[in-house]
């Protein structure tokens, strides 16, 4: 049985979430600036972070207060559907998809122009288990966490998989459950354990997160999204500058060690969760810590282990140490696979999507990008000279090619004009940020000036650059966590920036001392959509109605 739908938005989710995790932002930018999100009680509140709940709880009332062409975004949600594929004909973008859980269930939906918004963290990344069918116990991904029954199942013994920031949460609400916990970490194949900072603030500023809102924090970091100027260029591009930088991420690094203090009396192995790499250089996961007491916890209680997994017995784990592991559930916080499957290998070629290294008939365009990205590499190390000597560290084995997308988010113009460009498909969220709320809010105007062709771009011999470039940087600045050209970790204010001067906005600024000092808050986009409105002339058609 099967449906077709001519539709102007399809948005596809599920929800998922656990009432004691926390968010990794604070109050006043987890949330849209149309739209403010109600301040949570003193008691889900840790330094102006608060738990993800009231983040979920946001979502939902903002899709049911904002409507459009009378319809809410709810009615326009189509849920619990997987997409199988995307193809275009005749002007049109057809997606086919089918019901989760009932493949026979079909949907077509027909549209003119596509935002394919499925994000990085869709699709659980599982990883693999010699003899997981002879485990009696259950297996679960940090997705299914919060919809379990683990913590208050009478079974005791819990393992852990993972070294970030979804393993540590799992770690902490595992033992204030009262469980005996393993947690283990890989041996090989991996960039070390997660490095898990305090979030206590400076000066004027309530956190480490109020502090990374603010662009004299983001000139910190060596970035062309920063705008190269006297300031930059003396911080990272001068002998004494680069000195200056490494001593202050030494710092840093070094109190966040010594807050940790790995090697103090533990129940088991509390060193090994010692990251292997700087801080600065962002090689391995990272994350504010939501408890004081995280540290102090995790060395008490939690049996730490370091090894491959060899095998699953009925009620235990085995690791290629020799080690065996009780285990009654395993939970796995092991990331994310790449959520847009759907696309064909020839799609993902020609929309800058990542895709196989060894794809045939893709050499011409391997040799292409290379070519651009070693001219590039030169300029990054010119620029920045600090990137020239990583410290030793795990680099992936690249397997598949990096984002190219321009913007991060569209496929490279044929040409700069709009009447000749085929300007129908948009990727948001296909980057890695410190906060999705306002970089998502940007991209989206951004993307709406693109799609009705009202957004002039650089030649395509231009955009080619500016993405070869971001490449080599990419991979220069973050090593191995850089290599598919989509983190921005540190420099979501800068590529906020630059997607609004693209589109001349300015309403969101403050004044130069504010501009630099001031923490970016989501009411501070507030005039961004009529700005945007009145500069492109859009008419009252499409505002909320």
């Amino acid at each position: 049985m099967s449906d077709f739908v001519e539709v102007d938005i399809l948005v596809i989710g599920a929800g998922r979430g656990y009432d004691s995790f926390w968010t990794q932002w604070m109050v006043g930018t987890a949330e849209f600036s149309d739209q403010e999100m109600s301040r949570p009680p003193d008691e889900d509140l840790y330094k102006e972070f608060f738990k993800a709940k009231h983040t979920t709880k946001y979502l939902e009332s903002y899709i049911d207060t904002h409507k459009y062409d009378g319809k809410t975004l709810r009615d326009r949600i189509q849920f619990s559907v997987e997409v199988r594929s995307v193809s275009k004909k005749d002007g049109y973008w057809t997606v086919l998809a089918s019901d989760r859980g009932n493949e026979q269930q079909q949907h077509t939906f027909k549209t003119p122009k596509l935002i394919v918004a499925s994000g990085l963290t869709s699709i659980p990344n599982m990883p693999s288990l010699p003899g997981k069918e002879s485990f009696e116990g259950q297996i679960l991904h940090h997705e299914d966490f919060g919809s379990s029954d683990v913590l208050t199942s009478p079974k005791q013994n819990i393992t852990i998989l993972g070294a970030g920031k979804s393993s540590a949460d799992m770690v902490y609400e595992a033992v204030k459950a009262g469980k005996q916990v393993s947690w283990v970490l890989k041996a090989t194949n991996t960039t070390g354990p997660g490095f898990f900072v305090s979030p206590d603030g400076k000066g004027p500023y309530k956190n480490a997160f109020e502090i990374s809102l603010t662009r004299i924090a983001a000139t910190f970091t060596p970035s062309f999204l920063n705008g190269m100027n006297r300031w930059t260029k003396l911080l990272h591009s001068s002998e004494y500058g680069v000195k200056m930088m490494k001593g202050f991420w030494g710092t840093v690094d070094a109190d966040a060690r010594k807050s940790a203090n790995f090697q103090r009396k533990c129940l088991q192995n509390f060193d090994k969760l010692e990251p292997s790499s700087p801080l600065f250089w962002q090689n391995c996961a990272a994350g504010l810590l939501n408890h004081a007491d995280f540290f102090d916890i995790v060395a008490k209680n939690v049996r730490i282990f370091v090894g491959d997994i060899e095998d699953l017995k009925s009620n235990s784990l085995l690791l290629k140490t020799g080690e065996e592991i009780p285990s009654d559930a395993i939970l796995c916080g092991t990331g994310w696979v790449p959520s847009l499957q759907y696309f064909t290998q020839a799609q993902c070629q020609e929309f800058g999507l990542p895709h196989i290294l060894d794809h045939e008939e893709a050499k011409d365009e391997h040799a292409h990008w290379a070519n651009l990205e070693a001219e590039a590499d030169l300029q990054v190390l010119a620029t920045f000279p600090q990137l020239q000597s990583p410290p030793d560290h795990y680099q992936k084995t690249a397997t598949h090619t990096p984002y190219r997308l321009y913007r991060h988010m569209v496929p490279i113009s044929e040409s700069s004009s709009s009447e000749k460009d085929d300007r129908s498909i948009v990727f948001l969220g296909q980057i890695v940020v410190g906060n999705y709320f306002p970089t998502l809010e940007c991209q989206s105007l951004w993307a709406v000036a693109y799609l009705d062709g009202k957004l002039d771009l650089p030649s395509k011999k231009e955009q080619e650059k500016d993405v070869a470039l971001f490449t080599a940087w990419s991979r220069r600045r973050y090593l191995s966590n850089g290599q598919e050209g989509n983190n921005l970790t540190f420099d979501f204010i800068g590529y906020i920036d630059t997607l609004l001067k693209d589109l001349g906005l300015t309403s969101h600024r403050k004044g130069w001392f504010k501009d630099l000092f001031a923490a970016m808050w989501a009411k501070d986009l507030r005039g961004l959509q009529a700005e945007l409105w009145k500069k492109f002339e859009y008419n009252d058609t499409v505002k909320l109605v």
